[in-house]
């Protein structure tokens, strides 16, 4: 891998990402796809549930593999290609869209600055795209925070899974590339289960503890969300309590970079605690 420390960040490109970074009215947040889960529409509703329920508004922008190919506006106008989808929810189909603002150090970091023109309104941007394409976004933003010893400024990715097999093996990969490719090393999980399944507590012990054992990683916190819940429910406790933290993450982030400076599996003790909820 190499060193992204030793390349020297583009003015102008530091400064709009600084800009970017620094303007607290728009949370941005990576949301790793993931093919293998049957409910991935139920969790980004449930995503955007919980921060519409502040009155906040959410911009969901979607470059799965799945999502819609973005129209021809997008390619001349982000905004006139962005739909509404409520009143406190938007959508841009994004499959391909972030490559177009790659510059010539392979970033696709200007993508998320031009979102933010685009969408003014939005107070929340969701980008739900593969592991590969938010490395490319989101690595600048790292590596501006950690040269600045801002760690708070670090975002913290958001894997998607289920209680089978090929969804966790996927979102173990994911974080695994983010990790290595990124210097993303703090992750969090929503696992779509039924509340009574056995195997939910399990797993996320089980992406804990391979994040930490074998990639230095921090899994710090998990969320269930039940497959079978209705849009139109509010969100319930632990998804709340997710969306303050994300909402206000600088005591949170510290925690976590702390104890995993101070060589602590905080994710163990996180996923302990999930167990016995």
């Amino acid at each position: 891998m190499r060193d992204l420390d030793s390349r020297p960040l583009p003015l102008d490109q530091a400064d709009g990402l600084r800009r970017l970074f620094a303007r607290q009215r728009v949370k941005m947040i990576p949301v790793v796809c993931n093919p293998h889960i049957a409910f991935g529409g139920v969790m980004l509703e449930r995503l955007c549930t919980g921060f519409t329920e502040l009155g906040l508004h959410v911009l969901v922008v979607d470059a799965s593999e799945r999502a819609g190919a973005p129209s021809e506006l997008a390619l001349m106008d982000l905004a006139d290609a962005i739909e509404p989808l409520s009143q406190g929810v938007s959508y841009l189909a994004a499959r391909g869209l972030a490559i177009r603002h790659v510059d010539a150090t392979g970033s696709t970091a200007p993508f998320l600055a031009a979102l933010a023109d685009a969408a003014p309104r939005a107070e929340v941007i969701l980008v739900h795209a593969p592991a590969t394409e938010l490395a490319r976004l989101f690595a600048r933003g790292a590596e501006l925070a950690r040269r600045s010893g801002d760690e708070a400024a670090l975002v913290r990715p958001l894997l998607l899974a289920d209680d089978r097999p090929a969804s966790v093996t996927h979102a173990y990969a994911a974080l695994k590339l983010l990790t290595q490719r990124a210097g993303l090393v703090v992750h969090e999980l929503m696992l779509a289960a039924a509340p009574g399944s056995p195997r939910a507590e399990r797993i996320a012990m089980q992406l804990a503890t391979c994040a930490d054992d074998f990639l230095g990683a921090v899994l710090r916190d998990w969320v269930r969300v039940d497959p079978a819940t209705d849009a139109a429910e509010p969100p319930d406790e632990a998804l709340r309590r997710w969306v303050r933290e994300t909402l206000h993450p600088d005591a949170a982030q510290a925690l976590a970079m702390a104890a995993h400076g101070a060589g602590r599996p905080p994710q163990r003790a996180q996923a302990n605690r999930a167990m016995n909820r």
